[in-house]
């Protein structure tokens, strides 16, 4: 897949992707934005899936792995940095198949983060795949 040009904030927010994040990166480093990946392949459950965000997304030593302090993480400048950050999901298809109540819950907050950021000019990719 050819990666959309992520300089383009008004376009930021969760989209499917498929294949390598290798393009995912490149742009993301022409963009100058902070590129990530969050790997579920082995995630089980939602204890996997918060420790997989933990690992992936760099986050915080206070985050508490629940729902709200996820939601409240993503939308602290702290953590996003000063220029943005693309966040590229792999090996989710069976987690998201599995618990789709927690990956609809997931998708919400992600998005509900990008639009924050959206509002205040700052691009919040995500991809999931």
């Amino acid at each position: 897949m050819k990666a959309p040009d992520l300089a383009s904030i008004e376009d930021a927010g969760v989209h499917p992707w498929t294949g390598s994040v290798d393009p995912l990166r490149s742009a993301a480093t022409h963009a100058h934005l902070t590129f990530c990946v969050v790997e579920l392949a082995h995630a089980k459950d939602r204890s996997a899936l918060f420790s997989g965000l933990d690992r992936g997304l760099g986050l915080p030593d206070h985050f508490g792995h629940n729902w709200d302090a996820l939601a409240d993480v993503l939308e602290d400048r702290d953590w996003l940095g000063k220029t943005g950050r693309v966040v590229a999901f792999t090996g989710s298809a069976h987690y998201r198949r599995e618990h789709q109540a927690d990956w609809s819950m997931l998708e919400d907050i992600l998005a509900e983060a990008s639009e924050f950021w959206k509002e205040r000019h700052v691009a919040f990719w995500i991809f999931t795949g």
